[in-house]
């Protein structure tokens, strides 16, 4: 069996986990026409939301890629997940746009289901990472060696 040196592992699993959150937090601050579509109407201030959603989403998303401090890093995204996944995800999974076509309404259930699962899944990789030690690709290793 082919074995990678742990160090270039967390490297990769850090960089390719990080991108959901980077891309997702960059679309936040600055073209979140569609996120804010499925916010719920009872939110207040929805694009001062969105862009405090972002700043989170690359603060955390960062964190971890960089291997800086990582572990808050990955408590906050958990956090995130959390409430997006609560206030958003869930109840989307019950309430079908009124708005929206008949035709579409079986795109809806699955854009919803998936994006609920989606959300569970990277909340268990933020669970994990609480409890990660970063390899010496990280700005926590090199900070610790000077």
């Amino acid at each position: 069996m082919l074995k990678i040196d742990y160090d270039w592992t967390d490297l990769g699993f850090r960089l390719l986990f990080s991108l959901i959150f980077l891309g997702l937090g960059a679309e936040h601050l600055f073209a979140d026409e569609l996120i804010r579509s499925m916010m719920p109407a009872w939110l207040p201030f929805q694009r001062l939301l969105s862009i405090v959603a972002g700043l989170v989403l690359l603060a955390g998303g960062f964190s971890v890629m960089l291997g800086y401090k990582s572990q808050l890093g990955a408590t906050i995204l958990g956090a995130f997940l959390i409430v997006v996944t609560l206030l958003v995800h869930a109840p989307a999974l019950l309430n079908i746009p009124a708005e929206l076509p008949e035709q579409w309404h079986w795109l809806w259930d699955v854009y919803q289901r998936s994006n609920f699962v989606k959300n569970l899944c990277l909340l268990g990789v933020c669970f994990h990472l609480t409890n990660h030690e970063t390899g010496k690709y990280s700005v926590d290793k090199l900070l610790e060696a000077k």
